[in-house]
């Protein structure tokens, strides 16, 4: 079936109309009962011929064959016209019109004395003939433009699918390539630059000159490489959006652990509630971590406080550290980490502050409303 409509397909239209114009005055011909005259050849020469404007002009081409229809019985022409017609427009009333203007000229007979000199009762069974054959090819062409409609349409349908798992996909991406960010920025800034203040410790401790030149090519080193991470966690978060946890993260079961390894004389009090969310738990260990990065940053030589606490309607961490007590080491920063920490802070309806303390230190809290799982 597929393959007779693609061969179908194929015929050039010149080709068919030719056949129609063949078809349409071999049905004039076998339907002239008696010898034309020049009028009547000429009406049939006319609205046959006009077959080949019917898909740019199909109402001219319909009005074109209402002459021949008068004075013959004939099909072929008026049935092409007017299903050309139908399949071009979606006016109802003007098809009706057209089926009833070609049922009127065939069932009158020229001269149209004649019509009226016949029974009437049969007149106008025939003329209720004639309209039912003239409504079959408008009802057709009216049903192949509504398959067009339904084709076009589910091609439509397809694109915007298309066009919605693309969007799918990008998003996926986006998201991914945010949480690669928060990541790099998290886990191996923060190693790095753990790295970059224990070598400018020992730079200024070594007393050996290799020792303080190898602390000093450390320390540099540790310092590009925190400069082509922010600008790599630049380009990921131009193109991501808010974090989505795709993988399995550091909870408060680590907090000691990363106290323990962050080099800063850190006390830890406090509690928070049971039974809080495993995504508010990776937000308090963030907090905290960045927090501490911050400390050995830009506070060195600086003790830290970290106070979890809870009351009955919400929740948090307080990380506070005074002042420094030697200068710091001037290392590259994009302040991508507050902002990434605001950011999962919002993700539980909570809020992140981050201000100076009177005393010369810095205090960073999160407060998130209490709820579980």
């Amino acid at each position: 079936m597929s393959t007779d409509r693609a061969l179908w397909r194929r015929v050039p239209a010149w080709v068919v109309d030719a056949g129609l114009v063949a078809l349409a005055v071999l049905d004039a011909w076998i339907n002239l009962y008696e010898e034309g005259t020049p009028l009547v050849w000429s009406c049939v020469a006319l609205g046959s011929a006009a077959l080949f404007l019917r898909r740019r002009f199909p109402l001219m081409v319909f009005l074109l064959t209402l002459p021949m229809t008068l004075f013959m019985d004939v099909a072929v022409a008026p049935i092409a016209a007017l299903y050309t017609l139908a399949a071009s427009t979606r006016n109802r009333p003007l098809l009706a019109g057209c089926a009833l203007l070609n049922a009127a000229a065939g069932t009158l007979a020229w001269p149209l004395s004649d019509a009226f000199a016949e029974d009437r009762t049969w007149t106008l069974v025939q003329f209720v003939y004639t309209l039912a054959t003239a409504f079959a090819p408008v009802l057709f062409g009216q049903l192949v433009q509504a398959r067009h409609d339904v084709a076009r349409r589910l091609v439509e349908v397809k694109e915007v699918r298309e066009h919605e798992r693309a969007l799918h996909a990008q998003t996926v991406l986006a998201r991914e390539r945010a949480q690669l960010a928060r990541e790099m920025h998290d886990v191996v800034s923060h190693q790095v630059s753990l790295i970059a203040v224990q070598a400018g410790a020992l730079q200024v401790a070594a007393k050996d000159p290799d020792a303080r030149n190898a602390a000093r090519t450390i320390r540099t080193l540790s310092a590009n490489t925190l400069d082509e991470l922010r600008l790599m966690v630049t380009l990921l978060r131009a193109s991501g959006g808010k974090e989505t946890e795709l993988t399995p993260q550091p909870t408060l079961a680590d907090l000691e652990q990363l106290i323990a390894n962050s080099g800063i004389e850190t006390a830890l009090t406090g509690a928070l509630p049971t039974g809080i969310s495993t995504t508010a738990q990776r937000t308090v260990y963030r907090t905290i971590q960045e927090a501490l990065t911050n400390v050995r940053k830009h506070a060195p030589g600086a003790r830290a406080d970290v106070h979890l606490w809870h009351d009955a309607h919400h929740f948090g961490v307080t990380v506070t550290n005074t002042a420094p007590t030697r200068p710091s080491v001037a290392l590259p920063s994009a302040r991508h980490g507050l902002i990434g920490l605001k950011e999962r802070a919002e993700l539980l309806d909570g809020t992140l502050t981050a201000e100076p303390t009177p005393e010369g230190g810095y205090k960073i809290e999160l407060r998130a409303p209490a709820r579980s799982d």
